[in-house]
């Protein structure tokens, strides 16, 4: 995914009301930007942080400037949550996640659910009947699909570390992710596959955790989507200041 402009660098000064930072970028011009990020952004809202903009010349936009990166940790973070799903659709263009191709077609924010939207919906019209390998414990189980099955995939946005080399989700209660889940394994139950894809923005994690203290309910549930059949893909990012793409496949620490 590349930034639509060159991003310019400054420094933050408050992220406040979930949804504005205000920065004062290198050449000393306070501005206030769009936050696009509705969790805490634990570790990446100190500030002091050095911070990468983007601009718009749109003139019907209240705020010109979006906060899109944040260096922490020694490196580049990727806060704005819109990203994952822009970044999520390049690379199934281009073929680049082998755990979901072969899918003849791709839509985008199909109502499924109790009044939800799937991130990406895959699917193979006249696909025979045919089955997949899942991981359980340390055997594998098959389990048939049905034909024409669909590919439900819901992505999640990843920023969080407090472990070195340990991405974690969610940063806070995340209600409305947990609620993604129960709609997951419902497709599962339906003959589908369901797949939840944690997308992590940070070059320095090697491992996904999902954050037992922060949103028991959420990790809870996301290892119960999984005993039934719900597939947890995490994938790591390249970031610059000019793009942001996936780079490489994840482990889940359990």
């Amino acid at each position: 995914m590349q930034f639509p402009s060159p991003l310019v660098r400054g420094t933050l000064v408050s992220r406040y009301k979930r949804f504005f930072a205000d920065v004062v970028l290198d050449d000393g011009t306070p501005v206030t930007a769009h936050c696009p990020n509705p969790g805490a952004m634990l570790g990446l809202n100190t500030p002091g942080l050095p911070a990468w903009l983007s601009r718009s010349d749109d003139p019907k936009r209240k705020l010109a400037h979006t906060l899109e990166l944040v260096e922490a940790d020694g490196g580049l973070v990727g806060i704005n949550t819109l990203h994952p799903n822009r970044i999520v659709a390049e690379a199934l263009a281009e073929g680049a996640i082998p755990e979901v191709a072969g899918y003849a077609s791709t839509r985008r924010e199909v109502r499924y659910g109790q009044n939800s939207r799937i991130d990406f919906l895959l699917e193979h019209p006249g696909r025979p009947p045919c089955w997949l390998e899942v991981k359980k414990d340390q055997s594998y189980l098959r389990r048939d699909l049905k034909p024409d099955h669909k590919l439900w995939l819901e992505v999640k946005n990843v920023h969080l570390t407090r472990t070195k080399g340990l991405a974690e989700f969610p940063d806070c209660v995340a209600a409305r992710s947990s609620k993604h889940l129960r709609e997951l394994e419902a497709m599962v139950a339906e003959g589908d596959r369901a797949v939840a894809l944690f997308v992590v923005q940070r070059t320095d994690c090697d491992e996904f955790s999902a954050c037992y203290d922060l949103d028991p309910a959420f990790a809870n549930g996301l290892d119960r989507a999984a005993e039934a059949g719900v597939e947890v893909l995490i994938y790591a990012c390249d970031i610059s200041v000019e793009r942001v793409s996936l780079s490489r496949r994840l482990p889940w620490r359990r």
